[in-house]
């Protein structure tokens, strides 16, 4: 009975192939199909006439489609002897001739898959959802799989309608005579042709079998500015396609970020229009924070919170802005080294090295007993405390531009203890983020392999001390034998050129950058380390090339304030405010706390007061934690909801840190620095 409802199906499906069957019949023949699958609704001897005439039908198309592939052969092996064609006619009509042999296979292909498919879900329950998700899913695969083919097949015509062209032009120019400006551009044509096969990448075909590659549909989007494209021609917008946008199903958009034809230049004008609207709406909010008594940067995430999701949702290009605002962040951090010396560092190292440490673990103690009262899972009681213990750089960095700090007579600037401090924050963040990939396995491991994961981790941390004293090594040698003499040849070539200069600082910068991202270190510690041994060459010299890089800091940093500002949801803050406001003063004070305990124990008698300025400094808590939140999320170490509690937590206490700031700077600053730090 099974296999007599099988042949009915295999027939069901090739019957829609047949010119002669309507819409009307083909649904009756389905009903008929389903009935005689399950043994229902027909005698014994119409079953099997009907299965007779459907295999009739079914042999005799397999029967022409044989039949039409073997004269496909002999027409290809035709074509292939004739002389009396030229290569370009010959290599059109072949590959017409093969795109038509691969039709037929595909066809038949498809009315296998139909099959097996109807056959699938007959046999199911329609009550079981996982049955009927995974039917769902194969079928979703088989239509993106003929996506695929047809969209390959329709590029494979582009490609024989080219070769026809061709053909029709070596036959004209056979039959007249070249004058010599058309010889020339005959050769540059075919030059040109020769550059557009050599600079292309069939990145579609060399990455579609690609472990990890799915097939996805996805919605183009074509830019429409005030309806001038509606009376565009077909080819007008297909040339123009490379600036459309792409959606998928998950509503992540996408933009071109490599055409196929390199020769054309294009620009993405959302980001244009992004970094334009972000710079001019920035001014008004600088001026009114400025007004009000607030930090200009505030102005900027606030720019940033009107442009975003939240607000006009304006901008269209939040990952290139994200991405030129970090180096908003590469600029802040070398002109934070530019000002903190080696001789400085070696001042405070110690201090720096154990005071953030020992706040990571308080913070991760505090948290796990937090958690065991709150029964929350330990790895997401580990990964919101490492959160949330990370303080802002760029943000001290600016509380700090410009103060006076001048040390005392055997006293500590609280400048270097604090950027020392905040420094060695980003190398544990570059810690953090290498051993997330063994923190997400351990939320999901037994007990049975909780050794196991503790011993990857101690390696981690093992590489990343070893990565860090090979860092020190190449700054000592750099140091003494490399940026005396590049820094003296860069001056020498840039008089009356200062791009040269700038030039050079930026590009010693990413080297330093890249070194220290090698080493897996972080990018941000190599922007600090360049600044400090470019500092040590003298102050003539950190004045000249700060001079020359504070306004590029200062224009990226702009951005870089307004991407924060992108993921402030004031709405949620709304809703949510009695609640996160607990949340923000709670962290905020446990942190200063903290901060206060630690500096007691590990500075100096003669230098005790400087620890309710540091504590102040570090009482934030950093904008990575959007970086890290984000990573967590997607990789099911937190919920969505305590996603958005770490953003909004964070936003909070940025919000709040200058008013504490100022407060430090109040109690424990001499009057004459005061005003310089404020």
């Amino acid at each position: 009975m099974k296999a007599t409802g099988f042949i009915s199906l295999w027939t069901l499906v090739s019957l829609p192939c047949g010119p002669l069957a309507s819409p009307a019949e083909r649904e009756d023949v389905v009903k008929h199909a389903i009935k005689l699958h399950r043994g229902k609704g027909a005698v014994i001897t119409q079953r099997k006439q009907w299965v007779l005439e459907s295999c009739r039908k079914l042999s005799g198309l397999l029967r022409q489609k044989n039949v039409v592939l073997n004269k496909l052969k002999n027409a290809i092996r035709a074509v292939e002897k004739d002389a009396g064609l030229s290569d370009e006619e010959k290599l059109f009509q072949v590959h017409t001739f093969e795109i038509f042999q691969k039709e037929l296979n595909e066809s038949e292909n498809s009315v296998f898959q139909a099959i097996h498919g109807l056959q699938r879900a007959l046999q199911g329950d329609y009550k079981d959802v996982v049955n009927m998700k995974e039917s769902s899913r194969q079928r979703l695969e088989a239509l993106r799989e003929a996506a695929i083919k047809e969209e390959m097949e329709y590029v494979e015509l582009l490609a024989a309608e080219k070769h026809q062209v061709e053909a029709l032009k070596n036959m004209q120019h056979q039959n007249k005579s070249l004058s010599m400006l058309d010889e020339i551009l005959e050769d540059v044509r075919k030059a040109a042709d020769r550059l557009e096969e050599e600079i292309e990448e069939h990145a579609f075909d060399d990455n579609k079998s690609v472990r990890g590659v799915n097939f996805e549909a996805v919605l183009r989007v074509e830019e429409d500015e005030a309806n001038s494209k509606r009376n565009a021609s077909k080819r007008e917008v297909e040339d123009d396609l490379g600036l459309s946008m792409l959606i998928d199903s998950q509503n992540n958009q996408y933009i071109l970020t490599k055409p196929r034809d390199s020769t054309i230049p294009r620009a993405d004008h959302h980001f244009i229009k992004d970094i334009v609207t972000i710079g001019m709406l920035s001014l008004p909010c600088g001026w009114l924070c400025t007004t009000i008594g607030l930090p200009t940067m505030f102005g900027y995430i606030i720019c940033g919170v009107l442009l975003g999701p939240s607000g006009l949702n304006s901008i269209k290009s939040i990952v290139q802005v994200e991405t030129l605002g970090e180096f908003g962040v590469f600029f802040t951090l070398f002109l934070v080294g530019l000002e903190f010396s080696p001789e400085r560092l070696r001042k405070v190292w110690k201090i720096s090295l154990q005071g953030p440490c020992y706040m990571t673990v308080l913070m991760i103690a505090f948290g796990l007993l937090w958690g065991h009262l709150l029964q929350i899972r330990p790895t997401q009681s580990v990964f919101i405390s490492t959160c949330l213990s990370l303080s802002s750089t760029p943000l001290v960095s600016r509380f700090l531009a410009g103060s006076v700090r001048g040390d005392k007579e055997g006293d500590i600037d609280y400048s270097s203890v604090l950027l020392g401090m905040l420094v060695m924050q980003d190398v544990q963040l570059g810690l953090f983020i290498a051993v997330m990939p063994t923190l997400i396995q351990a939320g999901v491991s037994t007990y049975s392999s909780i050794f196991k994961e503790i011993l990857r981790i101690l390696i981690l941390i093992g590489q990343i001390l070893f990565s860090l004293a090979a860092v020190f090594v190449l700054c000592l040698v750099i140091k003494t034998y490399l940026i005396g003499p590049y820094y003296r040849k860069l001056h020498t070539e840039s008089k009356g050129n200062k791009e040269i200069l700038i030039l050079g600082i930026t590009a010693f910068t990413f080297l330093t950058l890249t070194i220290t991202e090698l080493l897996d270190v972080s990018m941000e510690l190599g922007c600090f380390l360049a600044g400090a041994l470019i500092s040590s060459q003298g102050h003539m010299v950190t004045e000249e090339i700060m001079c020359c890089i504070e306004p590029i800091r200062d224009f990226l940093a702009i951005i870089f304030f307004a991407s924060i500002g992108l993921h402030v949801f004031p709405t949620f803050v709304i809703y949510e405010l009695t609640v996160l406001l607990f949340l923000t003063l709670s962290v905020v004070i446990m942190k200063f706390v903290l901060a206060v305990l630690v500096l007691s124990l590990i500075l100096p008698k003669t230098s005790q007061y400087i620890k309710w300025i540091v504590s102040a400094g570090l009482a934030q808590v950093s904008e990575f934690s959007f970086v890290l939140g984000s990573r967590a999320r997607r990789a099911g170490i937190i919920s969505r909801e305590v996603y958005l509690l770490i953003l909004s937590v964070t936003t909070l206490s940025l919000l709040l840190a200058p008013a504490l700031w100022r407060a430090a700077i109040m109690k424990c600053v001499p009057r004459p620095e005061r005003r310089s730090s404020t």
